[in-house]
This record gives C-alpha cells, sequence and structure tokens, in this order.
C-alpha cells in the first residue's frame, strides 16, 4: 500500500522531469521567434532600400543574435 510519502516523491521526479524537457523546448520556441522577427526586419530592410538579400543564414544570423546578427548581415551585404 502507498503511503503519502511515495506519491510525494513521484509528483517531485514528475516536475523534475518536466523541467528539464521543457526548458530546451523554450530555447527552440525562442529561436524560432527570434528568427521570424529577424525575417520581418531583414524585409523590412529591403523595402527601405538597404539593400540586403534575405537567406537562409541572415534570417539564421539575425534569430541567434537579434538586432546586432542584423546589423552584422547589413554590413555584409554592402561588401
Amino acid at each position: 500500500m502507498p503511503t503519502i510519502l511515495t506519491y510525494v516523491i513521484a509528483i517531485a521526479i514528475l516536475i523534475i522531469f518536466l523541467k528539464i524537457i521543457s526548458l530546451p523546448f523554450r530555447l527552440i520556441m525562442r529561436f524560432v521567434i527570434n528568427s521570424i522577427i529577424g525575417g520581418i526586419l531583414l524585409y523590412a530592410c529591403q523595402y527601405f532600400g538597404f539593400g540586403i538579400v534575405i537567406y537562409w543564414w541572415t534570417i539564421v544570423l539575425t534569430g541567434l543574435f537579434g538586432v546586432p546578427g542584423l546589423i552584422v548581415a547589413v554590413i555584409l551585404s554592402f561588401i
């Protein structure tokens, strides 16, 4: 017959397991959201005449590094 302590330990293990699983998902979602925002910013730069071409690596660069990545992509487009 299980005791209350068994239930408490099982719930604690479940919470720890869910925390470990949810961490990488948050990081992946953060990268995806940053990439979408980076793509929108790159399109806005292209719309306003910066002459930047949108490639997959410019979106990834902007998604990983945010605004500094966008600035690097714009600088690289002028070279």
